[in-house]
């Protein structure tokens, strides 16, 4: 059966069944005193409009404290809070980011869902909230080789390019690591290639019993001496070198991969990316790419894994540039 197919796809009561199972393993958590377990369910249509519900309409998933009086749904304290979508439209919209390999438009998602393109652009934001796993274990940290390589995208904000100018400055700057052993990517968008600037980032994010793979950029080079990691190899593209033997072959092959994916999207589906939030479409490519099928992972286990990265996240109309907000 199809995911879509799915009741909590259609059904706004199976869906809140479907979100609170996922949220709450141990019961309903008041988002008010943080008490666990302690709340009861408010059940039934409610006849009589008040102020939080002015066209007496049957709140899904409605919640009551035992210990604060509070009331709360499971929406509250995660990206769909204060949203006036149907929560089965969350599922769906989920659903069809996660299980596109190159991305959904906002465009067409309002055409699919029957919403606002603006809708569709925010809920798009928010949803890749969830896809930001802010995990800082290294990478390599079993002593597995480490790819890293740089692109560019787009044009960075405020420069022109100069005359007869070579490379990728009037570009924004996105560097990526993949660990071959575990086969997971993280990007971080960078400001420059210098390496003043990449190195600490290595340092923060590569194991030091970590093997580093390049290409043979010059912002790389005195690593294999450096006491922070335990070696460092490269190919060198510009002589048409692109793998050589050994025992890990060295080459850049899989972040190149990887960016073959996140630049056919970043290109052909969102065609264009304001640097205040290239951190979360990158974030987006990087949760496809670790929980990829290859990974053993299938689209349904996929949309689970973003929703539950729904809680704590948040980001506003007023401030959709900011880093999520609780």
């Amino acid at each position: 059966m199809s995911v879509l197919s799915a009741p909590y796809m259609h059904d706004e009561a199976a869906a809140f069944a479907h979100v609170e199972a996922m949220l709450w393993a141990d019961g309903p958590v008041c988002p008010h005193c943080g008490v666990v377990d302690r709340a009861y369910r408010l059940e039934g249509v409610r006849t009589k409009p008040s102020k939080k519900n002015p066209e007496g309409k049957e709140r899904h998933g409605l919640w009551k404290c035992r210990d604060c009086r509070g009331q709360f749904t499971v929406r509250k304290g995660t990206i769909f809070e204060e949203s006036h979508l149907p929560l089965h439209l969350w599922l769906q919209a989920i659903h069809l980011m996660v299980s596109s390999k190159k991305g959904i438009s906002s465009h067409q998602l309002h055409r699919v869902l029957g919403i606002t393109y603006k809708s569709a652009w925010f809920l798009t934001h928010r949803i890749r909230e969830c896809m930001r796993d802010g995990a800082l274990a290294p990478f390599g940290s079993n002593g597995g080789a480490v790819e890293v390589d740089e692109t560019f995208i787009g044009k960075e904000p405020g420069v022109t390019k100069a005359p007869n100018a070579r490379g990728g400055s009037h570009k924004m700057k996105v560097l990526t690591l993949v660990d071959r052993d575990t086969k997971r990517a993280r990007s971080i968008v960078v400001d420059d290639l210098k390496k003043s600037t990449l190195i600490p980032i290595l340092r923060a994010n590569i194991a030091k019993e970590a093997l580093i793979l390049t290409d043979e950029a010059r912002q790389y080079q005195g690593l294999a001496i450096s006491p922070d990691f335990a070696g460092h190899d490269w190919v060198n593209h510009s002589a048409d070198e692109y793998v050589r033997p050994g025992f890990p072959e060295v080459h850049t092959n899989t972040v190149e991969g990887f960016y073959s994916i996140f630049k056919r999207g970043m290109k052909g589906i969102y065609q264009h990316c304001g640097k205040q939030h290239l951190h979360r479409y990158a974030a987006e490519f990087d949760f496809r790419y670790n929980h990829r099928s290859g990974n053993g992972v299938e689209d349904a286990e996929r949309g689970a894994l973003a929703l539950c990265g729904a809680v704590g996240k948040r980001l506003t109309y007023r401030r959709p540039d900011a880093e999520a907000v609780i």
